[in-house]
This record gives structure tokens, C-alpha cells and sequence, in this order.
């Protein structure tokens, strides 16, 4: 008699074997897949686009009378002091106001727009010195108005930006019909009230250069060494703990 039984589980056993590391080396190559996967989206994730800000304002912001500006003016150092994970754009105009009905709304201007399709993840907000001119300021009653329509836009992009507002400097003088009691008394009042009432977080920059007339050289607007005083308190407030906890 043939002995077929024990035979035939040696086949039986021989298939399962060879059945059984097929699907052992399947396995294995599934898992190098998954894991070559995962390190290719770990790699990419680290090489993630830069955080982008946007320093949204006026002359101050531009960077008016700066020879470099737009590496002195505060965006342009506020860049070189955060690095290459962050890109800062400058998105000043001379001379523009808060206010639409005003003599320069920014919002009017193509500079708004760009900023707009930055699609920023951080907006710094520095406007209101100009609205303080006689002719401009017969328009405050929209100020509170206009400003929240301003956030609202940038509040609505995709990217859900954080959102800074800036208090003007203070004016050393009253050049450009440009009135420092008007910032003090009216314009800081609003932008205080308007971030209480959106929930947003203030940068003074008002404060700090009391009684500094050495960095106006023409009583309004910054030298060298005011805006990159600027640029240091935006990123102490903003982003000293972000960069610390990036490293």
C-alpha cells in the first residue's frame, strides 16, 4: 500500500510553508511601503512653506524716507530677525487712511488687494495716523465701521489669519496737518475698542516712543532706528514664543 496520507501533508505542509512566506515577504513589503510613505510625508511636512505675514499700513509701515526700505523699513527687518521660516511682505501705502471716506482709504488701494491674495497666516494692522488730518477726521464716525470691515476680510481668507492691531506711533509734530492729539484722544480710543469688540490682540506703539523725538526726523515718520524698533516690538509680542518653541 502506498503510505499517500503522510506524504501528501509533507506536500500539504511544504505548500503551506511556501504559501506562508509568500505572504510573510507580501507583508513585509507592505510595511516598507507604509514606512517609506510615512517618511516621505514627514519630510515634506518639514519642508513646509514659510509662515506668511503680512504688515499691512501706512508711510510708516512703506518705510517713507528709509534709503533701504525694504530691508529697514520694520517689515523688512521683522523678516531678517524671524528667517527663512517665516515670509514677511510689506504692504504699506504712503499716505493712506482707515476711514473709506477719507482722502486715501486703503482699502482702495492695490496694496489691499495683494495682501489679500498673500492669504496671510499672521496680518499686522497699522493704520489711523493719517486719519487724524482736520479733513479726515470729520469722517470718524465710520472709523470703528470701517476697521472691522477690514478685519473681517482678512478674518474670511482661507488661511483664518491671526490678526495684530497696531496703535500708531505718536506724532512729534503737525506736519502733513497730521494731529497727535487726534491719535491720542480719538484714533488709539477706537482701535482699543474694536479689539475689545472682535476679541483681537493690541501692539502699543504708542507708548514706547513717548518723548523719543531722536528717531522723527521730520516729526512723523521713523528713521533706521525707529522702525527697527518697531520690528523688535512686534516680534516680542508676536513672535518671540512661537520662534522659541519652533527651535
Amino acid at each position: 500500500m502506498y503510505n499517500c496520507q503522510p506524504e501528501a501533508k509533507s506536500i500539504n505542509l511544504k505548500s503551506n510553508n511556501n504559501q506562508t512566506e509568500t505572504n510573510k515577504n507580501n507583508y513585509m513589503k507592505k510595511i516598507r511601503l507604509i514606512l517609506m510613505s510615512a517618511l516621505v510625508l514627514t519630510l515634506a511636512a518639514c519642508k513646509s512653506e514659510p509662515v506668511r505675514v503680512a504688515c499691512v499700513g501706512n508711510s510708516i509701515t512703506y518705510g517713507h524716507g528709509i534709503q533701504d526700505r525694504l530691508n529697514d523699513a520694520y517689515p523688512g527687518v521683522l523678516g531678517a530677525m524671524l528667517g527663512d521660516k517665516y515670509e514677511v511682505r510689506n504692504f504699506g501705502v504712503s499716505g493712506s487712511t482707515m476711514m473709506t471716506g477719507t482722502d486715501k482709504p486703503y482699502m482702495n488701494e492695490q496694496a489691499y488687494k495683494d495682501a489679500l491674495e498673500f492669504c496671510p497666516d499672521i496680518v499686522t494692522i497699522k493704520l489711523g495716523t493719517n486719519d487724524s488730518k482736520p479733513y479726515n477726521w470729520e469722517e470718524s464716525r465710520h472709523f470703528k465701521q470701517d476697521l472691522k470691515i477690514l478685519i473681517e476680510s482678512f478674518g474670511n481668507l482661507p488661511s483664518k489669519p491671526e490678526i495684530w492691531l497696531c496703535l500708531p506711533v505718536p506724532a512729534m509734530g503737525g506736519a502733513w496737518n497730521i494731529n497727535d492729539s487726534v491719535i491720542f484722544n480719538g484714533v488709539i480710543p477706537y482701535i482699543k475698542e474694536v479689539a475689545q469688540e472682535e476679541d483681537l490682540p493690541v501692539i502699543d506703539l504708542y507708548t514706547p516712543f513717548q518723548g523719543k523725538r531722536e528717531y522723527f526726523p521730520d516729526t512723523i515718520h521713523p528713521n533706521e532706528d525707529g522702525e527697527k524698533l518697531i520690528a523688535e516690538i512686534i516680534f516680542d509680542r508676536i513672535f518671540a514664543k512661537k520662534t522659541i518653541r519652533n527651535r
